[in-house]
């Protein structure tokens, strides 16, 4: 065999990237046969098939069980963005941030389960943990994403759910020069919901690709700017109280949200290639990134707050459905959230071949991502605390699960609605800026060597070093009156007054509008620092040094008439992670620094058996890890004393009532906060798949089973730590001495415990209409169908954990029509409940059960393939057709809808021209 079963994988691979952007157009060219020259035929294509085809022969090519999306053309995925096109994969979903799929869930584990990488590389986030936001890479620049669903040992990044590679172009590669232009203008159904923001925006792109210097010399640039708005109705639940063995809403704070997102992306190759033995590859990827907006809304306390519920209500199977509230003190809220960050990765790659067996490989990147948050919220109201008037108010249960209004108050009026504290919370308002820096470098060292043998055909090993930190601090101020009135109220400066916001979803005819920035920026307002326990254990420092050796086999060989490649192969792992932050004790804010280093060997097994040209049967093992969330690690704790167990009584050290028992959660003295020595989430995995490819280069079926059994999980647990020293210093030498069991305490904070299993069938197919009748060959239809299963239990007899992320069942379906000018596409995504992570109060990340959700989108393009505009394409997009809405609920119970939005269809309409 004169081509290894490895060279044909690479192969593929690159000419995947080659091959979907190749010049946008559908005919077939070909070179007269002479009889010095073979005739050469330029099949020249682009579309929806062509993306699955591409797509389809990486995955075929692959040693790895995999998933593969590539671009129909240059700056042209089949979606608006990246996780929308990746979470049509089967096992894969997305969960929405603002009506736009941000993050990715693979087999049934959330985004801290999955690596993100950047051309093979390792990436930050601008998150406060390890999950890769999507939205910080424009769909338009990536040319295609590879999902690592089962890992080899020369894979840096594996983790226990998947990884995730997103691919940028290669000149060389590609081979030819393209220029590409690509705009889009784009709006929202719901219009501008809030007084003063935007209702539409815009999408341009342009990408460069040159070879020179007889292609020895490459380069591709490209540039994207992105304005987009979202428009979003929301309710908010405080949660629902037991009245009488009925639940009712205990209050609400609806709200609709207008926000921008606006994006400037760069990326740019070079390529140095001056001889077959010596290739040089340099890559710049840069994002800004801002994404910032006004949510009005009234906040209404309800029965936790002291309004008086009127006879008469109505109860339906035990939630409290219509009825009033009399005596409601609304608070009239005017905030601005906006979030300012950038992602800047940069890597230089040279790689030399020795000779025909021989390949040497130097590496090294870094990556670095800033963000600044700012959380501001302002009230108003009728007047302080008990003062001013009140609201009667009559609700009922409407879409959604949220409620309706009948108010008997105008908040529209200016002359009613003034700057105050209506709710008697202590402020008039409240002030964060949570801000995170995140960077890392890495170098790595491969060499591989060809050896022909009957069964191994190459040999790899290398070595990868990664050094990270991650910083997170968090200002927060409460916002005051100025120069408050003596009636503690101030009047809404009239020049910063914006109108009236509607609020017809909430059944109220409208509100004051004014932008809050403004008004703090005109001296209305006061800052006073809030700096208590909560506030200070939010910042923490995190730094990390990994070291991963590996050895690979690649191997070709036959089982008897059938060939069999894959690797077999192993990883050493060496972690050295450190934490600092603030540790509160007794009222004294001190520095606590902790940390741990552990290793690990992570074998791995891929074997694929090509019993046809088009059938494949693939076999993987492997164990694999995950680092824990950064937040988690954090080292940032409080320390403090249980006066119930022990306590100063006139100054005398008094042991109380309860006894000392910190082995069941009982101290005297204890702790609360992050662990800085937890170790990886750790599993064996198995999968086993048969793939059926058929002529039809566009077709495949596909059927996969797995199971994860999880070594090692992370949950909330309370360990014993030594106290002695705070106990002398509270209470004395003398009274540790008579009670030497006190010095053993109590930290409550993330562990390390047992695991569980998650298993999980994958069925899939893309299927051309060809292949049944010739009547269907424009038509085709993708579909994937996936049931997980799972159980996680910390510690035995307790009940399983939820996983974050995980859906039971996930359905992707799409059809669509092609001819030479003309596509067509109707795609729809479907996942079931989940545990999903969103933003709760003070600004912390909470987890919470999220509905099921199923999100239908549409296209359609044409396709000039003659005349001036020959290889251009125009489009309309539109996404969320059906106006799906995002819930969670509490207490495993859909009926308490905690969190209801509504963001309402987004369509685009745009062009794509190259020269």
């Amino acid at each position: 065999m004169s081509l290894s079963k490895l060279n044909k994988r690479k192969l593929l691979l690159g000419s995947t990237l080659v091959s979907f952007s190749v010049a946008a157009a559908f005919p077939m060219y070909a070179q007269d046969n002479t009889e010095e020259e073979e005739a050469v035929e330029e099949v020249v294509v682009t579309g929806i098939r062509t993306s699955i085809r591409n797509s389809l022969e990486a995955k075929k090519g692959e040693s790895s069980i995999i998933e593969a999306i590539s671009a129909e053309d240059i700056g042209k995925l089949p979606d608006i963005s990246i996780a929308e096109s990746i979470a049509r994969l089967p096992g894969l979903a997305a969960q929405r941030t603002r009506g736009r799929a941000q993050v990715i869930s693979v087999r049934g584990l959330g985004p801290d389960f999955t690596t993100g990488l950047l051309n093979g590389r390792e990436q930050v986030t601008t998150g406060d943990n390890r999950g890769i936001e999507f939205d910080q890479y424009p769909a338009e620049l990536i040319s295609q994403g590879i999902i690592y669903k089962s890992p080899d040992a020369s894979l840096i990044g594996q983790a226990i759910g998947g990884t995730v590679d997103l691919r940028t172009i290669r000149p060389l590669e590609y081979g030819k020069q393209a220029i590409n232009l690509n705009g889009r203008y784009e709006w929202n159904s719901q219009g501008d919901l809030n007084a003063g923001s935007n209702e539409d925006g815009f999408r341009f792109t342009a990408s460069y690709i040159d070879q020179f210097a007889n292609d020895t010399f490459g380069i591709a640039l490209g540039v994207a700017s992105q304005s987009s708005p979202t428009q979003a109705e929301r309710w908010d639940a405080w949660g629902y109280p037991d009245i009488d063995g009925d639940l009712i809403i205990g209050g609400a704070k609806p709200y609709v949200e207008s926000r921008d997102l606006e994006r400037d992306a760069f990326f740019g190759t070079v390529e140095y290639a001056p001889n077959d033995q010596l290739t040089v590859t340099g890559d710049v990827f840069y994002t800004d990134y801002k994404d910032g907006g006004i949510l009005r809304g009234i906040e209404l306390p309800l029965y936790w707050s002291g309004a008086q519920l009127q006879p008469g209500y109505t109860v339906e199977n035990g939630l409290v459905t219509s009825g009033q509230f009399n005596g409601v003190k609304g608070v009239v809220r005017n905030d601005k959230r906006a979030r300012d960050a950038n992602l800047t990765s940069l890597a230089l790659n040279t790689e030399y071949k020795v000779n025909d067996d021989w390949t040497l490989t130097a590496d090294i990147s870094s990556s670095k991502a800033e963000r600044d948050d700012i959380d501001l919220e302002t009230y108003s109201g009728t007047g302080a605390g008990g003062n001013g008037a009140t609201d009667n108010l009559g609700f009922s249960i409407g879409e959604g699960g949220g409620f309706v209004f009948d108010s008997s108050l105008n908040y529209a009026d200016p002359n009613t609605i003034v700057l105050t504290d209506p709710g008697g919370w202590g402020q008039v308002g409240f002030l964060k800026e949570p801000s995170t820096d995140d960077e890392l470098t890495a170098i790595r060292l491969d060499s591989e060597h060809f050896v022909g043998g009957d069964v191994i055909e190459s040999i790899e090993y290398g070595i990868n070093h990664t050094s990270r930190e991650k910083d997170k601090i968090s200002i927060e101020n409460f916002v005051d009156l100025a120069n408050p009135g003596a009636d503690n109220t101030t009047a809404i400066p009239s020049n910063l007054l914006l109108g009236s916001t509607a609020l017809d979803f909430l059944g109220i005819p409208g509100m004051v509008s004014y932008d809050p920035e403004a008004v703090l920026a005109s001296g209305a307002y006061s800052l006073r620092s809030l700096e208590n326990f909560d506030v200070l254990t939010k910042g923490w420092n995190v730094t990390e040094d990994v070291t991963n050796y590996y050895l690979q086999f690649n191997l070709g060989m036959m089982w008897g008439d059938t060939p069999v490649n894959g690797n077999i192969g192993v990883q050493y792992v060496e972690a050295e992670q450190e934490s600092t932050g603030p540790s509160f004790e007794n009222g004294v804010v001190t520095s606590f620094t902790d940390g741990d280093d552990y290793n690990d060997f992570l074998p791995s097994m891929n074997l694929n058996f090509e019993f046809t040209e088009n059938d494949y049967v693939r076999l993987a093992m492997s164990k694999t890890m995950v680092r824990p969330r950064m937040d988690e690690m954090r080292a940032g704790r409080g320390l403090g004393n249980n006066s119930q167990i022990c306590a100063l009584v006139n100054g005398v050290p008094t042991l109380g009532d309860i006894s000392h028992n910190p082995e069941e959660g009982q101290s005297c003295i204890g702790a609360g906060g992050g662990n800085p020595r937890l170790q990886p989430y750790e599993a064996n995995s198995y999968d086993v798949s048969y793939e059926k490819y058929f002529t039809d280069e566009a077709s495949n079926i596909a059927i996969a089973w797995f199971y994860k059994d999880i070594l090692s999980w992370i949950s909330g647990g309370t360990t014993l730590i030594d106290v002695s020293e705070e106990v002398t210093e509270i209470f004395g030498a003398d009274f540790l001495a008579d009670n030497p069991n006190l010095a053993v305490g109590t930290l409550s904070a993330p562990i390390n415990t047992q695991g569980g299993h998650i298993t999980g069938v994958e069925l899939s197919t893309n299927l051309s209409g060809g292949l049944f009748s010739p009547a269907l060959e424009n038509f085709g239809l993708y579909f994937s169908y996936t049931y997980n299963d799972s159980e996680i239990t910390p510690e035995a007899g307790l009940p399983p954990t939820d996983i974050p992320g995980f859906s039971r069942e996930i359905k992707n379906a799409s059809i669509y029509y092609e001819n030479d000018n003309f596509q067509a596409r109707l795609s729809s995504r479907d996942r079931s409940d989940f545990l999903g992570e969103v933003v709760g109060f003070g600004a912390n990340r909470d987890f919470r059960d999220v509905n099921g959700e199923n999100v239908i989108d549409a296209q359609l393009g044409y396709t000039f393939t003659q005349g001036r505009f020959q290889g251009s394409s125009i489009l309309l997009q539109a996404y969320n057709l059906t106006d799906e809405e995002f819930r969670t609920f509490l207490n495993d119970d859909p009926r308490q809808v905690k969190d209801w939005q509504r963001y309402g269809t987004s369509y685009i309409l745009g062009f794509n021209y190259k020269f």
